[in-house]
């Protein structure tokens, strides 16, 4: 593990940055801090190691769990804060979409230069699995990135097994999240009933998922420098002239589509609404000015171009 972060922060940090730990409480984050915590001291690392702990108010245990964060960050002399999060309970996304949604607001809103998150194998290959189900295109196949933004990922090349090992031969402590055993969640339902299965036919499963993620992530880069062939020189964003979209093949316009929105941080609910999106903004008449919502974002046509509005701008213009 402490090799793995090594490998992760070399030729990332430089000296005096601040890298926050996203802190939960239970044994994956927990042993991400430790053994971070371990690595800056040996290594004398000239960087501000800070935890961040989400505080979402979904658990009768949250106080507990955000008290327990703040007293371990206190063993261990690492500097701790806390954000409240507000959950939106009737998301289209469900409650764990909505809980991501949030968590990742904080930490976009976080003061540091690298945010380190605990994710493993295991949870590289469920969101695989989630994506695929959900119908997700290859952007989605590829899951989870080391490097995402600000984002550092440095255990996904890691099994959960060797966290817990790790955490028992440090002898630490953590938190259970009662949810985590709550199968009307899907990713809970993937982990407990759907991959104990696959392993027992599949050994390999949780492992070879894993792989065939990085693969893919691979593919979508490619994709990514194709899209950027297909624009105007140096557009990375919209609005988007419609000619563009028409003059590319079907395959490829999409493509574009799919770059533009993944640059907005807009998620694509599947590649068939994706297709659909398509042909309402090139097929439209002069005087039409369709619009496909995406979550909180709809793609609108006007005047020749397709402009990425706020959901409530565009129901406004409607």
């Amino acid at each position: 593990m402490r090799a793995a972060l090594r490998r992760c922060l070399e030729g990332r940090v430089r000296s005096g940055w601040r890298v926050l730990v996203g802190l939960s409480g239970g044994v994956d984050s927990v042993s991400l801090l430790h053994a971070l915590d371990s690595v800056v001291r040996a290594d004398g690392l000239p960087i501000e190691l800070a935890a961040l702990h989400v505080h979402h108010g979904l658990s009768p245990n949250a106080d507990r769990w955000e008290a327990f964060c703040r007293e371990y960050c206190a063993q261990l002399e690492v500097p701790y804060s806390c954000v409240h999060v507000a959950v939106d309970r009737g998301s289209k996304d469900g409650l764990e979409g909505a809980a991501r949604i949030a968590r990742h607001a904080a930490f976009d809103a976080a003061a540091a230069d690298w945010i380190v998150l605990a994710q493993h194998r295991g949870d590289q290959a469920e969101t695989l699995l989630f994506n695929l189900l959900r119908g997700s295109g290859l952007a989605g196949a590829a899951a989870m990135r080391e490097v995402s933004g600000r984002l550092l990922r440095p255990f996904l090349d890691i099994g959960r097994n060797q966290i817990e090992l790790y955490a028992r031969h440090h002898g630490l402590p953590w938190c259970e999240d009662e949810s985590n055993a709550d199968q009307r969640h899907a990713r809970n339902f993937l982990r407990l009933r759907i991959f104990p299965e696959l392993t027992v036919r599949f050994p390999a499963a949780v492992e070879n998922f894993a792989a065939a993620a990085a693969r893919f992530a691979e593919a979508n880069d490619l994709l990514d420098a194709l899209a950027c062939a297909d624009l105007p020189p140096g557009q990375r964003s919209f609005p988007l002239r419609c000619i563009v979209l028409a003059e590319l093949d079907e395959v490829r316009a999409r493509n574009v589509l799919r770059y533009l929105l993944a640059r907005s941080r807009v998620q694509i609910p599947s590649e068939a609404r994706l297709r659909e999106a398509l042909r309402q903004l090139i097929v439209a008449g002069p005087d039409r000015h369709p619009s496909v919502v995406f979550g909180r974002h709809c793609l609108r046509r006007r005047r020749g171009w397709v402009h990425l509005e706020p959901l409530d701008e565009c129901a406004d213009s409607n």
